[in-house]
């Protein structure tokens, strides 16, 4: 584990017992270096906690959801206080004469990462768990198929790799732990120690896309977030990331896509995207779902080879319409590894699909990196 900035990325001991009013007032975070990353276990992605060993109070599965944690403080059932959030029971000794548990109890639950990729940081996020959170938490990696079962990762051949090695953590708090271990991973083993509850688990980190897959497929959307598209840069995130534009399906409300703020000078807003590798693009899909009376008026696309490239225009300066899917075929484009798109003179796009495929070039380069990385 290594540190990515200089302000301490964890938090230790108990928040104060709720209090009224809001629940996030007294909320323990700071902004972390690698949070600019995707989350790899995004459920939209395909990010699943497969298995737990204890789910008493609250089910594993809300430690994926999109969004931060609820809490609701009259919400209780017929087993106690209702959490948004994966909660077990209280561990307890072998009698009364050992009543606490040994050193090492702990609770686990193995997720399946959305999509493989590089580790850069991991958030455990114990929002709202002021004096019921684990004591200490531990991150343990392997890959593996992403269709393992839990029975094919519980083998006591599959070797894990440490991420986060046990370190305490706070309650009301996100937890944050820099990661630096270049390999592909495909599968979390997330421990609490010896036991408690977590809200919620967030892993920032760069997609590593199968090569193999994508030769197989030919033709596939070269920006997407789960081919190994990512945002490099943007000229707004005010209502809403970038990113959103590359997730996988179609948006499902107006802050499933981007959308600016109103702009009050002559300029334009932008996304800049890197693509899969080196790719021909062929056709190009720009999606204003549920931007409605704020969707970008115009839209157009360049791109170019490498940081240095020179920028080619792919579709010119293209009227927009409302909550509309516009597609456009392209034909004698050179080939580009970066995209930006501008759009006139704000407002926002919900989807950017790029279809296209590796070149040469870019199917050796990605099949280098995935050999590199362990895949």
């Amino acid at each position: 584990m290594t540190a990515a900035s200089p302000a301490p990325t964890r938090f230790t001991g108990d928040a104060n017992p709720y209090g009224g009013g809001d629940p996030y007032a007294d909320y323990r975070s700071e902004e972390f270096a690698f949070a600019h990353h995707v989350d790899l276990a995004d459920r939209r992605l395909g990010g699943g906690v497969i298995a737990a060993n204890d789910e008493f109070f609250a089910q594993r599965e809300n430690l994926l959801l999109p969004g931060r944690a609820v809490f609701d403080p009259s919400l209780f059932g017929h087993k106690g206080k209702i959490m948004d959030g994966w909660e077990t029971r209280r561990r307890r000794g072998t009698g009364a004469e050992t009543p606490h548990p040994v050193d090492e109890d702990h609770d686990w639950a193995l997720v399946r990462l959305g999509t493989p990729g590089v580790i850069h940081g991991i958030v455990v996020d114990t929002a709202h768990f002021r004096g019921n959170y684990p004591q200490a938490v531990s991150v343990e990696a392997t890959s593996a198929p992403l269709s393992a079962s839990p029975e094919d990762l519980l083998d006591e051949r599959v070797e894990w790799t440490t991420l986060v090695p046990r370190t305490a953590v706070g309650g009301h708090a996100a937890n944050g732990f820099a990661v630096d271990a270049p390999r592909r991973f495909t599968h979390l083993r997330l421990k609490q120690h010896p036991d408690g509850g977590i809200a919620r688990l967030r892993v920032h980190g760069e997609v590593v896309p199968d090569p193999a897959w994508l030769a197989a497929l030919g033709a596939f959307d070269t920006v997407a977030l789960e081919n190994g598209g990512a945002v490099l840069d943007a000229s707004d995130r005010f209502y809403s990331p970038a990113d959103h534009t590359i997730q996988p399906g179609r948006s499902q409300k107006m802050d499933d896509g981007w959308e600016t703020r109103r702009r009050r000078d002559k300029g334009n807003d932008w996304i800049h995207y890197a693509l899969t590798g080196q790719s021909d693009i062929r056709a190009v899909e720009i999606d204003t779902a549920y931007l409605k009376g704020n969707s970008a008026g115009w839209a157009a696309l360049v791109g170019r080879d490498g940081e240095d490239g020179q920028w080619h225009e792919l579709l010119p300066r293209t009227r927009l319409q409302p909550d509309t899917v516009h597609r456009f075929v392209l034909s004698d484009v050179p080939a580009v590894t970066q995209i930006r798109i501008d759009i006139f003179p704000d407002g926002g796009i919900s989807r950017l699909r790029l279809f296209g495929s590796l070149t040469e070039q870019g199917a050796a380069a990605l099949a280098a990196r995935h050999r590199e990385l362990g895949g």
